[in-house]
């Protein structure tokens, strides 16, 4: 069982960055992600990154977010430039150890999720 503990949230103006972490524990991480909830809506997807570095950025974010990772470190990171109050959600990061995907952003294909961080930004 993989165990991830996310860092970094927190209250911004629009336009200023902010940079999260996720940090996890144990073995088989192979796909690993970064997902958001808004109040009252479905899970999105918002970046993934395989075990190799190639990256699937969701288009609402493109140009604005990056998606990295340390493998030695088994840690995740989501650069969040340029933000909107849109993005407001709480953010969280995801693991699979799956090898049928390369990338994903659909978050039934993860079966280990951290806590969350939120992320607030306003106008």
């Amino acid at each position: 069982q993989v165990q991830l503990v996310e860092s970094g949230g927190g209250s911004v103006q629009s336009g200023r960055s902010l940079r999260l972490s996720c940090t996890g524990s144990g073995y088989s991480i192979n796909i690993m992600g970064w997902f958001r909830q808004a109040p009252g809506k479905e899970r999105e997807g918002v970046a993934s990154i395989a075990r190799d570095g190639g990256t699937r950025i969701a288009d609402s974010v493109k140009g604005r977010f990056t998606i990295s990772r340390d493998n030695a470190k088994k840690t995740l990171y989501l650069q969040m430039n340029s933000l909107k109050p849109e993005d407001t959600a709480m953010y969280y990061c995801a693991a699979s150890a799956r090898l049928d995907y390369y990338y994903t952003l659909l978050p039934s294909l993860y079966n280990n999720w951290g806590q969350g961080t939120q992320v607030t930004v306003s106008s």
